[in-house]
């Protein structure tokens, strides 16, 4: 999963010499956490956040200095207050790349680059939209989690042939690290099966069962393309 497949293609963008006034209205108005900053040639320049703009107006309200009020409403720019040299990624990373680094950098939006030019941002809601697709947030399904110990050569087969073998449809398998040393749990997607009925082959087969859901998404609407 590649960065320019996920991001957010069209982001809104603004230039140094917009006051910061004009940056918070657009902040708020267009429901944003953060705008790039960018020259005429799109090349970034900074970043500029929501929580940079309402400290900015914060502090000039608490001073109740009507010079200040007026330097800011009238003159402060977003070059006198944007964040420089922020953290980006470039639209080829890949999405498990950027996902390590928010969590490592505790940072929730990233503006991408390509060739030195601010070609999109990421956000946590192109992460939300990622994780949506990969659960099936749209789709009806049954699932079952599985608690497993380290890996063997061998073990997801074995987990899908059940699956195969009771006459339903797998539709994913993943494995995801648990907080035991060495402990991970498969969650199984599928239709076409009872999911208590499943759940019970699998404990015969020797499987811890963490979890059980049933036809989760029945009802829901599909997904706007």
């Amino acid at each position: 999963m590649i960065v320019r497949n996920w991001m957010n293609s069209k982001p809104h963008t603004i230039t140094p010499d917009v006051l910061v006034t004009e940056a918070k209205r657009i902040l708020s108005e267009e429901n944003l956490r953060a705008l790039p900053v960018v020259d005429a040639d799109g090349r970034l320049r900074g970043l500029v956040t929501r929580a940079i703009c309402l400290r900015a107006g914060e502090n000039v309200m608490r001073a109740q200095d009507p010079f200040e009020i007026d330097y800011f409403t009238k003159r402060l720019k977003v070059k006198d207050v944007m964040v420089r040299n922020p953290a980006t990624v470039n639209a080829d990373d890949p999405m498990e790349h950027c996902l390590f680094r928010g969590q490592q950098d505790r940072m929730s939006q990233f503006p991408v680059l390509d060739k030195g030019r601010v070609v999109g941002i990421l956000s946590a809601s192109e992460v939300f939209r990622l994780a949506a697709k990969i659960l099936g947030a749209w789709e009806n399904w049954s699932g079952i989690t599985l608690k497993v110990g380290a890996k063997e050569k061998g073990d997801l087969s074995r987990i899908a042939a059940i699956v195969d073998e009771a006459g339903a449809v797998l539709t994913s398998l993943y494995a995801v690290a648990s907080g035991d040393a060495g402990a991970r749990r498969i969650i199984v997607r599928f239709t076409g099966a009872d999911a208590e009925g499943l759940a019970q082959v699998y404990r015969a087969a020797g499987y811890t069962v963490a979890e059980v859901s049933a036809n989760v998404c029945e009802g829901r609407p599909k997904q706007v393309a």
